[in-house]
């Protein structure tokens, strides 16, 4: 996980290099090719740079598919309904394309399954998943589930490697370069590797992706991801490289409904790579995903393993407070 340092000259530094660069979008990648334009903020290891992607682009596409994301962002005023029960989906944006209901049923853990075939014209679909669970709403355990080896694998049967490369060396240049508090509070950067085994339909894949959390003072969090481009693949482990999949956009949005249920929104746009045709991975990537909302629906009611996840909103509130005053006053 990250580790907070204090920051230093240079971190005030890289805040007038991050704003007063350019920044344009160049196709779908959210990454720039050019390297006089990338921006990048300090990990834990020396030498290494993270770069990090147009996050006004990024958090605007994962609002566009998610709207418990959207919610999360731009909370409403007192009253206003959170959750599914506060989604229209009448309001879908037309730029993005139509989603089509592939599964609902409200007696499901995951009770409603929609898809894009074609979103951002990449050959895969986006695929997007909606479940409402009881527990404690925590994106740090959420997330858990997915970066950490150990819990990953109880889940996963086909993952044969999880880790965090690099991780953000001061995870307030994160926020400096999200804008501060404009998508809430980034607790967690880092650019993790995950590897997965060879089975009777593919050979085994490899990803390099960018990943964050960001957490609200109601207790909303948002965990997000998008894979890194072929000029970042210096930083991809030695071992011996496989078939590349690409997660072209990731999101999970949780949001309390209640004292001790919350609603989550999955969103993931996988290219399995090679020659599998994107309608033969849709179903593995659905498969794998209802495994996950199985072992993460058993976990969040078990009060022995959720106690030390557990923080009211007051603390929430305070404990962003506490960290945007030692950001902006620090000299």
């Amino acid at each position: 996980m990250v580790c907070r340092k204090e920051r230093s000259f240079s971190t005030i530094s890289l805040f007038f290099t991050l704003f007063t660069r350019s920044y344009c979008v160049l196709g779908f990648s959210l990454f720039q090719e050019k390297a006089s334009l990338r921006r990048t903020v300090p990990s834990q290891i020396d030498g290494v740079e993270i770069e990090v992607p147009n996050f006004d682009e990024l958090f605007t596409r994962i609002q566009q598919v998610s709207p418990l994301a959207r919610q999360a962002m731009q909370p409403g005023g007192p009253g206003n309904v959170r959750g599914f029960k506060g989604v229209d989906d009448t309001q879908s944006s037309s730029d993005i394309g139509q989603w089509k209901i592939c599964e609902a049923n409200k007696r499901r853990i995951i009770h409603q399954i929609d898809k894009i075939d074609d979103f951002q014209g990449y050959p895969c679909p986006i695929i997007r998943f909606r479940s409402s669970l009881k527990g404690p709403c925590s994106g740090k355990k959420f997330a858990e589930f997915i970066m950490n080896f150990e819990e990953r694998k109880q889940w996963d049967l086909q993952i044969a490697d999880v880790r965090q490369l690099y991780s953000s060396y001061d995870i307030e240049a994160a926020n400096l370069a999200m804008g501060v508090g404009k998508y809430g509070d980034c607790s967690l950067l880092g650019l993790g590797y995950c590897k997965t085994k060879s089975n009777i339909i593919t050979d085994g894949r490899e990803q390099l992706t960018l990943c964050g959390i960001q957490d609200f003072p109601d207790g909303s969090s948002v965990i997000w991801g998008t894979e890194m481009e072929d000029w970042h693949n210096h930083l991809l482990p030695p071992c011996e490289r496989r078939t590349r999949a690409k997660s072209h956009l990731f999101s999970t949005a949780l949001i309390p409904t209640g004292p001790d249920t919350f609603d989550a929104e999955y969103v993931l746009q996988l290219e399995v790579g090679g020659k599998i045709p994107g309608f033969l991975g849709s179903p593995v990537v659905i498969e794998t995903v209802r495994s996950l909302f199985r072992h993460a629906s058993k976990v969040f009611q078990d009060e022995e393993i959720m106690a030390p996840y557990i923080k009211t909103e007051e603390e929430l509130g305070e404990e962003m407070i506490s960290q945007r005053q030692s950001l902006l006053m620090t000299p």
